[in-house]
């Protein structure tokens, strides 16, 4: 087991969605999961309903994930009720719900836990999903400092910036462009978070020479990291942490 952080650990390994490997992904029993294999970190997704409620759930629509159908923006915080998030994964989930930001949050403070919070807005809208994200995490102070906010979309993370103006914030590219710095510049972003197939030894460097952590998304082959471990690479965020958890190599790395 990875020894519990304090609020200036970056984690070294982080459930992807929880412990997605096996528990339905961003859902209550995903994160008890991730807690049972040893992290103290977990990635979610948080998206909106049709009346504003922040739900953690990674597509725009129901289909993929959950019982229901349809766009995500078509049903409402009373809707809930009638929508399982587990179906998928056999009948050891069948009464999975389909989580709120709030009950993921406080799951996440009865555990102690970090995070690392994606925003995923959906309808296109800039501002909406940022403002009831930034409502729940002020709600809760202990999230300034296990809470990370990231997202792919820069205008998304400028609102929410102006809202938490100290929050922790994390710029996610598949790919850094150009100037990849400039953008974590002016959010005064902590890290950077990228495809594992991107990372390189010269951008470890650079970010590392800015105070900047790298994280990459979403590795399941230990073998493809192992170059970067002790190169400047904060972290590793996998669908399933015992991968790397169950490795002497990798297990001293995450416990460093």
């Amino acid at each position: 087991m990875i020894p519990r952080p304090n609020v200036t650990d970056p984690g070294r390994v982080i459930a992807h969605r929880g412990a997605s490997q096996v528990a339905p992904e961003n859902t209550l029993s995903a994160v008890r999961a991730a807690r049972d294999q040893g992290v103290w970190w977990i990635e979610f997704d948080v998206s909106l309903l049709g009346d504003g409620t922040p739900v953690v759930h990674h597509d725009a629509t129901l289909d993929r994930c959950t019982s229901a159908q349809g766009p995500l923006t078509d049903i409402t915080m009373a809707d809930l009720a009638g929508i399982r998030a587990g179906v998928r994964h056999g009948p050891a989930f069948a009464e999975e719900p389909l989580p709120t930001l709030e009950a993921v949050l406080d799951l996440l403070e009865e555990l102690d836990f970090h995070a690392n919070l994606e925003l995923k807005p959906h309808d296109g809208t800039v501002g909406a999903l940022s403002r009831a994200v930034s409502v729940a995490l002020n709600k809760r102070p202990w999230t300034e400092e296990r809470i990370i906010t990231s997202s792919f979309k820069l205008k998304e993370l400028t609102a929410f910036r102006e809202l938490m103006p100290d929050a922790p914030i994390a710029v996610l590219f598949d790919k850094p462009p150009e100037g990849w710095r400039h953008h974590l510049d002016a959010l005064n972003a902590a890290a950077l978070h990228l495809h594992y197939t991107h990372v390189t030894e010269t951008i470890l460097r650079e970010a590392a020479s800015f105070g900047i952590d790298t994280r990459v998304f979403t590795i399941n082959e230990p073998g493809l990291m192992a170059a970067f471990r002790d190169r400047g690479l904060t972290s590793v965020i996998t669908d399933h942490p015992p991968l790397f958890l169950d490795q002497s190599d990798w297990a001293s790395w995450a416990r460093s």
